[in-house]
Formats: C-alpha cells, sequence, structure tokens
C-alpha cells in the first residue's frame, strides 16, 4: 500500500489506499497459484542462457516478530552493493521475477516522490524500496502456513520438492535480475521457519532482531489500532495485506502456532476478549522463548544466527552493524558504516503509555523469556 488516502470514518487515513488495478492485478495472481507456479518454471526454462546456474548457498534472513526493527535492518542490507532484495515494484507479479523486472526495465521510470508507508513511522518508501514479498511464494506452496488451528513450524523434518526447486530458482533469477551477488529477504514469519531454512541453505546467515518487550508490545499495539483504522470501510485495503500475507495487524489478525495450539487459542482467546495487552504480551513471550528454544537445540542453527538486540543497535549502531555484515560475510566499507549508522535511532513519534499496572503484566508475561536474551553478548541465548 502506498502513501495516498483510503477514507475511515469520513476522515482521510493515509497509506491504506489500494489502486483498482492493483486490487484486480493481485486479486488475479492469488486466485491462480498453480498457473503463477507454472509461469515461473517456464521463466526458468526461457533464462536458462541468462541466469548463473549455480545455486544460491548463503543467502541472508532478517526474522524476527513484527515491529522488532527488522525493516530499517532490511534497508540498510539493502543499500549495500552486494545485495538484492524484493522491492515494492516486484508485486504482484512475484513468481516471475526476471522476466518482469526486465519489463520494468525498459519503461520510462515514474518521477516518485518518497511517500511515508502505511505503518506510519517515518520509513518513506518509493516502488524502488526493498520489501518483504517472500511470503507470498511461501503461501502458495504451504497454504495453510496462516491457520492459527495448526502448526505454522517448517523444521529439518519438512520437506517439499515443488516448492524447493521453485524458490532457489526464485533465488538465482532475482540476483541475476539485480545483477548482485546475495540474496537477502526478510520475513516476520521465518521465525517459525528457521530449522528449514538452514536445511536448505546450510551457510544461510540469519539476523533476529529483539526488541525491549515494552517499547515492543506498545509499537505492536500501536500498529493494530492503525491498521484497524486503515481497513474500516475499505476492503481492498483489507485483500491486499492478505494476499501479501501481513496478518500481523488489523481485521485479519492471527498469531502463529508454534506448534502449540492450546497457547494459540489462548491469545486469540484474550485478544477476542478486549484483553489486548495481555495477549501480545503473551504472543511476545511465546515467540521469543521459540526463538531461544530452536537456539539452545540446534548448535548449527545457533552459529547461523545472530540476535540482534535493537535498543544496542540505535545506541551503538555503527558497531553493531559492522558485526552484522561480518557475521554476514558482506564488505563492511567506511563510507557504508556511517552513512548506515545515521539511519538508527529510538522512535521519537510515540511512547509507552503503560501504568505501573500495566508494566507489572508485561513483566510478569515477558520476564522469563526477555531474560532468555542476554544484553552483553547478542548471540547469547540461556
Amino acid at each position: 500500500m502506498t502513501q495516498s488516502g483510503a477514507k475511515s470514518g469520513g476522515a482521510a487515513l493515509k497509506g491504506f489506499q489500494v489502486t483498482n488495478g492493483m486490487d484486480r492485478l493481485s486479486g488475479l495472481v492469488t486466485r491462480h497459484p498453480g498457473g503463477w507456479i507454472k509461469l515461473g518454471n517456464l521463466e526458468t526454462r526461457l533464462t536458462a542462457g541468462v541466469v548463473d546456474p549455480r545455486p544460491v548457498e548463503r543467502p541472508i534472513y532478517i526474522a524476527g516478530l513484527a515491529r522488532s526493527g527488522s525493516t530499517i535492518l532490511l534497508e540498510t542490507l539493502a543499500r549495500h552493493p552486494e545485495v538484492a532484495t524484493h522491492r515494492y515494484r516486484d508485486f504482484p507479479f512475484l513468481f516471475t521475477p526476471y522476466l518482469w523486472n526486465r519489463w520494468l526495465d525498459l519503461m520510462p521510470r515514474p518521477n516518485e516522490r518518497p511517500a511515508e508507508r502505511s505503518h506510519a513511522d517515518g520509513i518513506t518508501v518509493t516502488s524502488e524500496s526493498p520489501e518483504a514479498f517472500e511470503e507470498v511464494l511461501w503461501m502458495a506452496f504451504f497454504p495453510y502456513l496462516h491457520d492459527p488451528s495448526r502448526s505454522n513450524v517448517l523444521d529439518r523434518s519438512t520437506r517439499h520438492a515443488a516448492f524447493e526447486h521453485f524458490y532457489r530458482d526464485h533465488q538465482r533469477k532475482l540476483l541475476a535480475a539485480r545483477r548482485r551477488t546475495r540474496y537477502v529477504a526478510k520475513g516476520n514469519y521465518n521465525v517459525s521457519r528457521l530449522g528449514y531454512l538452514l536445511r536448505l541453505f546450510p551457510k544461510a546467515r540469519i539476523i533476529v532482531p529483539v526488541r525491549d518487550p515494552v517499547w515492543h508490545i506498545a509499537s505492536l499495539m500501536k500498529q493494530h489500532a492503525l491498521f484497524l483504522r486503515g481497513q474500516d470501510g475499505n476492503p481492498k485495503a483489507a485483500r491486499h495485506l492478505r494476499r501479501v500475507g501481513h496478518y500481523e495487524f488489523g481485521q485479519d489478525r492471527r498469531p502463529m502456532n508454534l506448534g502449540d495450539p492450546a497457547a494459540t487459542e489462548e491469545i486469540t482467546a484474550l485478544w477476542r476478549s478486549g484483553e489486548e495487552l495481555r495477549g501480545w504480551a503473551r504472543y511476545w513471550a511465546q515467540v521469543h522463548h521459540f526463538i531461544a528454544d530452536a537456539l539452545r537445540h540446534d548448535p548449527a542453527l545457533r552459529q547461523a544466527v545472530r540476535v540482534v538486540r535493537y535498543e544496542g543497535l540505535c545506541a551503538e549502531p555503527r558497531a553493531n552493524i559492522a558485526g552484522l555484515l561480518a557475521h554476514c560475510g558482506l564488505k563492511a566499507e567506511p563510507a557504508f558504516l556511517d552513512a548506515a549508522a545515521r539511519r538508527f535511532h529510538l522512535p521519537g513519534y510515540y511512547r509507552p503509555a503503560f501504568n505501573d499496572r500495566e508494566l507489572a503484566l508485561i513483566a510478569d508475561e515477558t520476564g522469563a523469556a526477555a531474560a532468555r536474551f542476554t544484553e552483553s553478548a547478542e548471540r547469547s541465548v540461556a
């Protein structure tokens, strides 16, 4: 969704307008995933002579609960000269990345002015900005991934040959279209797929941002309220969010089922009964316990993952970004580090407004999970 206007209750709410053309085209793609998968496979055959046949071995993933700082990390890595990511312009034709991008490159470049995205968080975007669109591909092959009544976890035992071939080809084609060498993707839901991703790509690098639960939960609640307003009386916005796999907020909010259906139902029941704060706090704890358990029980995953504390990143951005680049095997030029560091700062557009009782509730629900991520060593998980 772009920065324009969607009306809700008679007032224009910026960032939630979806054009009629985009609504129709994205609907066409969403209704016929099998056909688009076939087109993607046809594209792979047609581009065999121009796309590097060597498999992608070292993709980089940013995986964390929404509002953890994952977008600013994606934008930082996307500016690196070796890196290719999905961009806003790739949607809805994600399944044919090479031919679609070659076509767009032949068209006159639009004269765009950066506009604040729908999250109203100060991040401005154009059609060339990086975005988390991988979820569209995952949903085409795993249609149950956002069903909270069943486990959404994909682990080392997961097998799906058709997806794996398509996904590897997709990465190679996107790299060829961008003329880059390192594939980077952000996906909030990838926290439920860490084991599967590492089985597919044993040399992958994974960045997991973790944020102070008080600030994080305040941001989650703010976004949910904003998305509810943006979707009110705006069915195109609601459809768009479903089509891109954005179920974190709004009318279709769904918690990830991380292998514990009873816990997922408890969170859903809390939200349904109006206990927003407790529901979000319990969800925060569930997600972070899941990540910590995965790291504890999988030494290879522990080596692949770098846990990044958002507050530490904002306090010492240059050193932390240098560490991230080293972890990912990307060159850290001084000019790049200096420019990237200027983009990081703690949010100034809102502050948590919790009272003492609410702060105690958050501490009670999240304390044990938060304690598993230490401040002294970003990659240390108890």
